[in-house]
């Protein structure tokens, strides 16, 4: 299927379009897309949405290792230990060495440390709902949120660039977890 028939199938937002039109074959679109949400999108649609600890450990990874503008990561910006701590319990979770109780609480703390991020800084608002994000009970909710909110980061600061660049990470890392479902 070529991408103007797959698109036109699935029936692709027009940015995603116009992105994805720009290439010969689907494999090249997965390959270049700049965006994880479209690549999860993408495989929605081809009904392979990876398994819970694919999604949640990607989170978890958007957490630790989005990159920001000044060189940090978003991990860096997680300056109260319940955020922290919401990621370290949701990776555990992902890999069966933490219950859904665990989560729970981790992810009720992350909570209100995101609250109280919000009354003084717009970025590590951001990170600290990130953390939170990561540990919510769907994995496909936390691999979109954690994501959303850790590109969000300098975009609290009104950096598009920057966002664009911690999207294009994001994609490359979910890329890693995730073999091209065109080429098999």
């Amino acid at each position: 299927m070529t991408p103007k028939q797959f698109l036109e199938h699935h029936d692709a937002c027009s940015e995603g379009a116009e992105f994805a039109l720009k290439h010969a074959t689907m494999a090249e679109v997965w390959d270049a897309c700049p965006r994880p949400d479209w690549l999860v999108w993408i495989l929605g649609k081809l009904n392979q949405i990876p398994d819970d600890k694919t999604l949640r450990l990607f989170a978890c990874r958007c957490v630790r290792e989005t990159p920001l503008g000044d060189g940090r990561k978003v991990w860096d910006l997680l300056t109260d230990e319940r955020s922290r701590k919401a990621v370290e319990v949701a990776e555990r979770f992902a890999t069966g060495d933490a219950t859904l109780e665990d989560l729970g609480q981790a992810r009720r703390d992350a909570y209100a440390a995101a609250y109280a991020a919000a009354a003084y800084d717009a970025a590590c608002d951001a990170a600290a709902y990130a953390a939170y994000a990561a540990a919510a009970y769907d994995a496909a909710y936390a691999a979109a949120y954690a994501a959303a909110y850790a590109a969000a980061c300098d975009a609290a600061a009104y950096d598009a660039y920057a966002r664009t660049k911690a999207r294009q990470f994001q994609a490359d890392l979910l890329r890693t977890m995730v073999p091209n479902p065109f080429r098999k």
